[in-house]
């Protein structure tokens, strides 16, 4: 696990951006609305495989050019806009953005839909703000400070055996590597409660914090958990990878997420290794 010393912000600065990185989600989450009553959209593929759609660019537009507004010695790095990550750990006031993460639901007219706005220093998530507006939900943490839903405190479900666990995952455009994640359902469902796949990897990552999920796993783009691993953590989840890297550091790795409350993590963990290893 590769960690590095993130710079200094003063409460008072991240205070600052949180503010601001809130009232740019609950400003993206009325553009997302009104796109939906208004139907007013279009649709189009990138590498002919993940659906995008106009609203998406209009809101990474809108983020970007408001966060450089009120920042401009930060960077940002944003899905839409295709900006380079692999300097991310090196850069001391880094915005990490999804305009919609759940664009499929969003085109389709399913409620789990959410801005994702996190914010970055030297790799370490300091700030996350999580916006759906379709289900009313609204998660933000400062590093420190508590994970909140709708400026309530919450905290993971606590559960301590995994029998009784709700579990969700997700798949990826490409579906190569369907059968490998087919195998690790094969070896999660029957064990738990249930599985779900709600289709918006920041949403679920929020509802391991407030204890509606209580596991969560998956491979992500960076964008895709920037700011919902650090509303998790600080809602008391237990983070890590199903295969440590020693090279890229711990919050800026993408592949194979598991997120749980603490108890069951080690369980939920040792079940996808045993299914990869079969």
């Amino acid at each position: 696990m590769k960690f590095f010393n993130s710079a200094t912000f003063t409460p008072e600065e991240l205070q600052q951006r949180q503010t601001v990185a809130l009232a740019l989600a609950l400003q993206a989450g009325e553009m997302m609305l009104k796109a939906r009553q208004t139907g007013d959209f279009s649709h189009n593929y990138k590498d002919h495989q993940e659906l995008v759609t106009s609203v998406d660019k209009e809101i990474d537009d809108f983020l970007c050019r408001e966060i450089y507004q009120a920042f401009p010695d930060d960077k940002v790095l944003s899905e839409e806009n295709d900006t380079d990550s692999k300097q991310a750990e090196e850069i001391a006031g880094l915005w990490i953005l999804d305009p919609i993460d759940g664009t499929i639901n969003f085109a389709h007219g399913q409620p789990h839909v959410a801005v994702s706005i996190g914010f970055y220093s030297k790799g370490i998530p300091q700030i996350g703000v999580v916006h759906s507006p379709f289900l009313q939900e609204t998660f933000t943490a400062i590093k420190g400070q508590g994970a909140f839903l709708n400026e309530q405190p919450i905290k993971v479900s606590g559960l301590n055996t995994f029998r009784p666990a709700l579990i969700a995952t997700g798949f990826p455009y490409d579906k190569s590597q369907l059968r490998h994640l087919i195998d690790r359902l094969m070896a999660i469902l029957p064990e738990c409660q249930d599985l779900r796949r709600c289709g918006s990897a920041a949403l679920d990552i929020c509802h391991v914090a407030n204890g509606s999920l209580d596991g969560y796993y998956e491979s992500l783009s960076l964008w895709d958990f920037a700011a919902a691993v650090l509303i998790a953590e600080e809602a008391g989840a237990k983070l890590s990878h199903l295969y440590p890297s020693e090279f890229i550091p711990f919050y800026l790795d993408v592949r194979d997420w598991v997120i749980a409350t603490p108890a069951i993590h080690e369980e939920l963990t040792q079940r996808l290794l045993v299914s990869d290893n079969n």
